[in-house]
């Protein structure tokens, strides 16, 4: 098998929203439907639903693995995403045995860890 790409599902609570917090993460945004938009960073991407199950949005979380995990926590923090957005929070990056992360909330709940390993 020669795999090509994997892309989850995740809803959100205020689709609008949503769709301007990956927007101003970096993420270019792929209207496919009135209800749903590919979100995209490189070759990587997923899609953003206007749909929301509060048990499966807030126990959703996707582990994006980056290439200088420092680089990446400084920029985010430069948004000041959470003074933007209710409900969205920037942990502190943390050391782990496998290597390092921290943890951004998106508006709706999805968790997201971004790490590195070593």
């Amino acid at each position: 098998m020669k795999i090509k790409s994997i892309r989850t599902f995740i809803g959100s609570k205020n689709f609008k929203v949503s769709r301007k917090f990956y927007q101003d993460l970096g993420f270019q945004e792929i209207i496919t439907s009135e209800k749903m938009s590919y979100f995209k960073l490189n070759e990587f991407g997923f899609y953003l639903q206007d749909y929301y199950v509060k048990d499966w949005v807030e126990n959703s979380m996707i582990f994006l693995e980056v290439e200088n995990l420092e680089n990446h926590y400084n920029s985010i923090k430069n948004l000041k995403i959470e003074e933007k957005y209710d409900n969205v929070r920037l942990s502190k990056i943390q050391s782990n045995k496998w290597g390092n992360e921290f943890f951004l909330n998106d508006p709706s709940g999805i968790l997201w860890h971004v790490g590195e390993f070593k």
